[in-house]
Parts: C-alpha cells; sequence; structure tokens
C-alpha cells in the first residue's frame, strides 16, 4: 500500500539542517550526471499563472519523484497558498507507487536550503548583513536557512506584511529596496516581481545575491547591468538558460553568452572553486530542481516506511 502523507506528515520528518545536507549530496549527484531529470515542463494557465511537471530518476536508489506544481498568484486572496504542490514517488523496480506526499513545505524547505549551500559556497568571508527582498513564506524559510549573520535586512512593498514579519523574525524592516541592500554581503531576492526589483549600483562589491523567482523567459527581477557584470551560478545549466528570464533575455540583449551561465551549484560542491575573488560579485539563480525534490521526498517516505537500500 502506498503512503499518504500530509504536509503535517511531511513537516514532522524535516528538520532544516537535515534538508541541507540532502540538497548537497543532490545538487552533486545532479551534476555528476547521476540523476535523470529533464527540464520541467510547464503549461500556462493565464497571466502569471501556471502549473508544471517535474520528474526525477535516481539511478542508484532506482525511485522515480515527480512533482506537480502551481503557482497562482490570485491565491493570495483566496485565503490559499500562492504556489502549491504534490509528489508522487514510484519504484524504478517494480513501477509500483510507494508514496504521495504534500510538497508545498517541501518546496519552501528544500529552496531555501539550496540558498544556503550557495551561501557556503559563494558568500565571501566574514559575510555579516544579509538583505531579504519579499516577507512572505520563502523570507521566512530564508531566515530560518541563512544563519550566522550580525544583521539581516528585509523590504516588502507591502507595509504591513513586512511589519508583522519582522516582528515574528527580529529582522530590521527597511524603508526601502534600496536600503535594505546598501552594504549588504548578502542578498535574497524572494518576491513574485516580474520585473527588476534589485538595482546594478546597490549592490557592493562582494556580494552575493541569491535570485530565486523569475521562473519564465519572460520575467526579470534583477536589473540587466548586475547579470552583464556578476559571476552566474545556475542550478542546472540546460533549465537556466530556456526557464531563467533573467538569463534568457540577457543573452538576447548581448549582455552575457549561454556560456556564462554554465557553472552548475553541484559543480562547485564537487570541488569547482566557487567565489574567486573578495570584490566579484556573484548571482545564483536559484529555479528550483526536480532532484531537490526527490532527495527531500526521501527523507520523508525513509522516516514513515523504513524504507533502507
Amino acid at each position: 500500500m502506498p503512503l499518504w502523507l500530509s504536509e503535517d506528515d511531511v513537516r514532522r520528518c524535516l528538520t532544516m539542517p537535515a534538508v541541507i545536507a540532502a540538497m548537497e549530496r543532490a545538487l552533486a549527484a545532479f551534476s555528476a550526471g547521476h540523476i535523470v531529470q529533464p527540464v520541467r515542463t510547464s503549461f500556462d494557465l493565464r497571466e502569471r499563472a501556471f502549473i508544471a511537471l517535474m520528474p526525477a530518476y535516481d539511478r542508484e536508489q532506482s525511485v522515480l519523484a515527480t512533482k506537480t506544481v502551481s503557482v497562482i498568484p490570485e491565491n493570495a486572496g483566496r485565503g490559499l497558498a500562492t504556489h502549491l504542490a504534490n509528489i508522487s514517488l514510484v519504484s524504478g523496480e517494480t513501477g509500483e507507487l510507494l508514496a504521495m506526499m504534500d510538497g508545498r513545505l517541501i518546496t519552501e524547505m528544500r529552496t531555501a536550503a539550496v540558498s544556503a549551500i550557495s551561501v557556503k559556497y559563494f558568500a565571501r568571508r566574514g559575510a555579516a548583513v544579509l538583505a531579504i527582498l519579499g516577507s512572505g513564506v520563502q523570507a521566512r524559510s530564508h531566515v530560518e536557512a541563512l544563519t550566522g549573520f550580525e544583521e539581516v535586512r528585509a523590504w516588502s512593498p507591502n507595509p504591513h506584511h513586512l511589519a508583522d514579519f519582522a516582528e515574528e523574525t527580529g529582522v530590521r524592516a527597511a524603508v526601502s529596496a534600496e536600503e535594505a541592500v546598501r552594504d549588504a554581503d548578502v542578498v535574497v531576492l524572494a518576491t513574485n516581481s516580474v520585473t527588476p526589483v534589485l538595482d546594478d549600483e546597490w549592490v557592493r562589491p562582494g556580494a552575493h545575491v541569491i535570485s530565486l523567482g523569475a521562473a519564465r523567459p519572460t520575467q526579470r527581477e534583477i536589473a540587466p547591468e548586475l547579470v552583464g557584470r556578476a559571476r552566474l551560478v545556475v542550478d542546472s545549466r540546460d533549465a537556466a538558460v530556456v526557464e531563467s528570464g533573467d538569463i534568457v533575455q540577457a543573452i538576447a540583449e548581448g549582455r552575457i553568452t549561454a556560456n556564462d551561465a554554465r557553472l552548475e551549484l553541484g559543480e562547485v560542491i564537487a570541488g569547482t572553486p566557487g567565489r574567486l575573488t573578495d570584490d566579484e560579485v556573484t548571482v545564483f539563480k536559484s529555479l528550483g530542481l526536480a532532484v531537490e525534490d526527490l532527495a527531500a521526498a526521501l527523507l520523508v517516505y525513509k522516516a514513515n516506511a523504513g524504507w533502507l537500500r
């Protein structure tokens, strides 16, 4: 009998340190070619609303995960999460359904965990100030995942959400995006904007920028001048040049070439140099990978089924 696991079941099984460790292993395996994963298939429902299918197969563990994720911005007015997901696990040996589980929390946690890994390899020594643009689910999960900073600043276009976020987490609310970003060592873009929210001139030398949104080729959240001058790192080079508007449009404008978006975080984990100098600006474009969902879902499944290989 397959397991049917709710978000509460998932929450009981996952801790951020365990997810971070699982993501580091999963990204290295992906970049080494041990994971079969096509670029996700997306279906536009209407403007800014889409559903995507994200499969990944782990050869070593002989298990397939498929996530169905929906992004519905108008859900915010319905009292529902704007990002919803479910994940199925299927045995690669028998084809049997092993588990079906809620994927919303997994998406939330694994995204922040991967950002923490990028900070490990790309933030400069002594990074002390973290800036977060946004005040929603991903902003909160990144406060949990990105620890050790002396100061955390945040800005959101919604002042009421920003006030609640600051009260709940202890971050300092900034009066503008510029105030939050100026002199920050690490900048996280956790908004749902489809136009740039980060200006090039705000970003100090040596900063590390993490871009979570603008996952469609027509969307952007980073000033193109910043994309042009930064060292880029991606989760998947194949996905980055198809899905990321910040990269796709910068290539079309001649600011960068596809080769500039070839460095994968999994390669850096495996030994390729990360940050090269203290003054270089680095940008991690995090589109989210099915292998990340697979790795987190396996943590949940093993905790519930005692399944070990």
